[in-house]
């Protein structure tokens, strides 16, 4: 089975970069499409914060989010189509986002520790949800 429109649940970790290789080793045999998901920090639960200081600190954290993201993109060695930053939480987003632009294959991490240990449990809501296959990938860190 071939997959052609992929997408990958990347966090703001150097773990990304094995997530998007799979994901450019499945896609390219094919000349697929590859778009990418992210989940950025919500300001929000700094409420210790002016209200005023919280939308420049989603500003900053969403062009850090898209600033990495595009690392990411230039060191793929693959076009990647469409990029999605998410705030709240990731699995809902996956799934709409599959339903909205017909993805046939999601791409996520498996991780002992930080974001990953969060995605998991996003990961496992995705593929008890899913209507569409999901790869989970074993993460080698530090």
């Amino acid at each position: 089975m071939s997959y052609s429109n992929i997408l990958v649940a990347v966090a703001v970790t150097p773990e990304s970069q094995q997530l998007l290789a799979k994901a450019v080793s499945i896609a390219r045999p094919v000349k697929g499409h590859i778009s990418l998901i992210t989940l950025a920090s919500d300001p929000e639960i700094y409420n210790q914060l002016a209200a005023p200081m919280l939308e420049d600190l989603r500003s900053v954290m969403q062009e850090e989010t898209q600033s990495f993201l595009d690392k990411l993109i230039q060191d793929a060695g693959y076009p990647v189509d469409k990029t999605f930053i998410a705030y709240g939480e990731l699995s809902e987003h996956i799934l709409e986002v599959c339903r909205k632009y017909h993805f046939d294959l999601v791409i996520c991490g498996n991780h002992n520790h930080s974001f990953f240990s969060r995605a998991s449990c996003s990961a496992k809501r995705v593929i008890a949800s899913s209507e569409v296959d999901v790869l989970l990938v074993p993460l080698t860190g530090d």
